[in-house]
């Protein structure tokens, strides 16, 4: 197959696309739709000619079926934004041809270094093509590298007629980063009878489990004094949250737990003497796990509460995404065919795996399109430390196309 990954990668990553979660707007930043725009004039020429942007930052583009058969129609889905947690503006891709092992130190800040013995994933790239950023910025690969592969498999379904497959969608969103990246998608106008983001880590691996996920917020109403006659009378709600998030404890934190352990994570505090608020966000791999930590939320809250009698807290959970596998187990089908085209990419033994995390496919299946989520080669996510080889996108887009195959033949 002849690839068009990388240099579409190089390109998309050098426009800033983060989104901002204290935007109520969709797209939360107008930047996003730059990249947007760009895919739309790469789709139409490459021939899809119903490629388009909506007003909210989708792009929506169909690949015609080539094949009498009756086939689902599937969706191939990325998101074009980049996480807020680390500056997006600026990026300056570096590619680190026939990598050979050795640490790779980022020239714009030295002090950023990617070694093998952090990164274990890099044992199995000597002798490919590593991309990094230039120490100052992340890289962007989650998940450009997953819409520079989408857009690769396309050119090649595109330009390769004997490669008979039904009807494709491609889908790109915005602000899947901020938990909102299919807020707005149109499910009629997408049509797709099931779907696959592509927006994982290692090469060769299919996720088809998530966390589930909660957000909580509690406000403290406290007692306001002046200062200097405050006696008796003071309750400061800054002191009672930081009391509150103190007493969080240690194992159920995002950096003391693993595999499928879940946590209780406060990720912003405000306020002032009369009143502040804590967000958290809440993750298990179960409902009732949820359920759990939710509780233990609720307790620590009333016994920091109670040496404080004329102060009061409220705790409000809030849901925000589900394990895909409560749908995708009755679609067996559907990681199936996902697991034969990785196969037939190359990779003998397909990884199945639970993600620590969540991705637009989470709600998708909720929303009536189940979506596991196939790997793009992304690593070191959100961070100045972030990769991913060429030849792993190349692999994502072959997936792709043995994925369009392979539901072909089923049909």
């Amino acid at each position: 197959m002849l690839h068009t990954a990388k240099e579409r990668f190089l390109k998309y990553v050098t426009i800033d696309t983060q989104s901002d979660p204290n935007s109520p707007t969709c797209p939360s930043t107008e930047k996003q739709k730059n990249l947007s725009r760009i895919l739309v004039e790469e789709l139409l020429a490459m021939g899809i000619s119903d490629a388009h942007l909506d007003d909210h930052g989708y792009v929506y583009a169909t690949i015609p079926a080539n094949t009498d058969k009756k086939v689902p129609v599937i969706c191939f889905c990325s998101h074009v934004d980049t996480s807020p947690d680390c500056s997006g503006e600026g990026v300056k891709p570096i590619v680190h041809a026939n990598y050979r092992g050795q640490d790779l130190v980022l020239p714009d800040d030295s002090s950023v270094i990617i070694r093998m013995n952090e990164h274990p994933d890099l044992k199995d790239q000597i002798g490919n093509d590593i991309i990094t950023a230039s120490g100052t910025t992340l890289l962007g690969a989650d998940n450009k590298a997953g819409v520079a592969a989408i857009m690769d498999a396309a050119h090649i379904l595109i330009n390769n007629k004997q490669l008979k497959h039904g009807k494709i969608r491609i889908l790109f969103t915005p602000d899947e980063e901020i938990g909102r990246g299919v807020d707005k998608v149109d499910m009629k106008k997408l049509g797709a009878k099931f779907g696959y983001t592509i927006d994982g880590e290692t090469a060769g691996s299919i996720e088809n489990e998530t966390f589930s996920a909660d957000g909580a917020v509690i406000t403290i109403y406290g007692v306001a004094s002046h200062p200097g006659f405050a006696k008796g009378k003071m309750e400061n709600a800054l002191k009672i949250a930081s009391r509150i998030v103190a007493k969080f404890p240690d194992k159920l934190s995002p950096e003391h737990t693993e595999a499928k352990e879940g946590f209780i994570h406060p990720v912003h505090i405000e306020g002032n003497i009369e009143k502040a608020t804590i967000k958290l966000i809440i993750r298990d791999f179960s409902e009732a796990g949820l359920k759990r930590h939710a509780k233990t939320i609720q307790r620590i809250v009333d016994a920091a509460m109670k040496p404080f009698p004329n102060s009061r807290a409220e705790v409000k959970i809030s849901e925000q995404y589900r394990n895909m596998n409560k749908v995708l187990r009755r679609y067996p089908q559907v990681v199936e065919n996902a697991v034969e085209a990785l196969k037939r990419a190359g990779f003998a033994q397909p990884k199945l795996q639970s993600i620590r995390g969540g991705t637009d496919g989470s709600r998708l299946s909720f929303m009536g399109l189940p979506c596991p989520n196939i790997f793009a080669g992304e690593h070191a996510f959100h961070s100045k430390q972030e990769w991913v080889s060429v030849q792993d996108m190349n692999k994502a887009a072959e997936t792709i196309v043995h994925l369009a195959q392979v539901w072909e033949e089923k049909g």
